[in-house]
């Protein structure tokens, strides 16, 4: 398994409207005060992440939002912030009490559908008012799912059913953390990773794939060589070590083409990435349409986390330059950072580049592709732009092109 960064761990969206015990109902199933409870209707305003090790499911993050039925002009902002959540989240508790299912909780789990986002209904302060026949019928009938009874104060009693419902309803690739390169490499075998060490490598430290990917390479019991780029040409020349993979940063894809034998496997830790988080097939049919970009046509950048922006950024500078060097052509880009809203209708856009996505979770990655893929705009990653303006594509992408039929649980 990879190592989980706190942002790719399981997301656990909990809604309902104000004062049914959501931030109770976080208490009571980890057995702390970590979600502040009061008898005030619309305690919690904004979307509160909390991360938590969960008996029986390991590490998730739970969601707390504010009341779907919260009011006034604040109450919308409010209500358009937890809906934003939706997004973030690979499964959702929707909470009820005093038998009440509405206009709100339909409109809900009418969005939970559209997103294929996996659902429970749960039913709290169930000590004080059980769940009524009609109540069971109703929501059967709406949604398909039973309600589940709970109690914040009786958490002893009700956990256990909970956390099944919750355990059997999350994704397997939620709660998966894939390989990366195990089908890639044998035992025993050595993989030699190229990480250019420039203004925007962090200080002291690796970056986040260059980690995962070196866990990966020590879980699947094989030998890392780490090396920069201006040195694997004298390491291969003094040792006579011939690896059985070779990684590289994606900016540096042309130095590791010329440094390493072509009859050694070479591709980049963002394609790496695409392919455990992305969507790898979409990916490769949308690449080559980089060559058939006109003048005026826009590009669409997406990173999927923040970080300070450097006079030579990759996704800011390198891959428009890049881009625009080998098209020869007037192109607009726009650059994208987190998970916020896209700057223009999507329609607007011919390419859409997702970087390796290593700070998000798999269902948020393909959430962000959606509207993209709606529309058939052509979407590929970093890695493989990086490789095919470069010239190399059909060699960054050959060590998974036969695979993608056992890999199809990661498309």
């Amino acid at each position: 398994m990879t190592a989980r960064g706190r942002d790719t761990k399981p997301h656990v969206g909990i809604f309902g409207r104000r004062n049914v015990g959501k931030s109770s109902l976080i208490n009571a199933l980890v057995g702390q005060d970590i979600a502040i409870v009061s008898d005030v209707a619309g305690t919690t305003t904004d979307p509160v992440k909390k991360s938590i090790e969960v008996h029986g499911l390991g590490p998730l993050i739970f969601i707390d939002t504010a009341g779907i039925d919260d009011t006034g002009d604040l109450g919308e902002l409010r209500k358009k912030k937890s809906m934003a959540s939706l997004k973030l989240i690979d499964l959702a508790i929707l909470v009820l009490s005093e038998n009440r299912f509405g206009d709100h909780e339909a409109g809900l789990t009418e969005e939970f559908r559209k997103l294929d986002i996996p659902y429970v209904i749960v039913h709290n302060k169930s000590d004080l008012t059980p769940v009524t026949a009609e109540l069971r019928e109703q929501v059967m009938n709406l949604t398909g799912r039973k309600v589940t009874e709970y109690s914040a104060l009786h958490p002893e009693k009700y956990n256990p059913e909970l956390l099944r419902m919750i355990r059997e309803a999350m994704p397997a690739t939620a709660l998966k953390s894939h390989g990366l390169i195990g089908d890639l490499v044998n035992p025993g075998d050595i993989v030699l990773l190229i990480t250019p060490i420039d203004i925007e490598a962090p200080e002291g430290r690796l970056i986040l794939p260059q980690v995962q990917v070196i866990r990966d390479i020590l879980d699947n019991d094989c030998t890392a060589i780490v090396l920069k780029e201006r040195e694997v040409d004298a390491f291969l020349q003094r040792t006579g070590i011939r690896p059985a993979l070779a990684i590289t940063d994606s900016q540096v894809f042309l130095k590791a083409d010329a440094s390493i034998p072509r009859d050694i496997p070479l591709t980049s830790f963002s394609i790496i990435l695409a392919r455990q988080k992305g969507d790898f097939a979409e990916y490769l049919r949308g690449t080559p349409k980089i060559g058939e970009l006109k003048d005026g046509d826009r590009v669409l950048l997406l990173e999927s986390c923040t970080h300070n922006v450097s006079c030579d950024d990759i996704g800011r500078v390198k891959i428009p330059r890049w881009l625009t060097n080998f098209t020869g052509k007037k192109l607009e880009f726009d650059t994208v950072a987190g998970l916020d809203a896209f700057p223009r209708p999507i329609e607007d856009y011919a390419l859409v580049i997702q970087c390796g996505g290593c700070m998000v979770t798999h269902r948020q990655l393909l959430n962000r592709l959606r509207e993209p893929k709606k529309h058939n705009i052509a979407i590929t990653n970093y890695g493989m732009a990086i490789a095919y303006v470069h010239g190399i594509f059909s060699r960054a992408t050959e060590p998974f092109t036969g695979r993608i039929e056992k890999a199809g649980d990661l498309l």
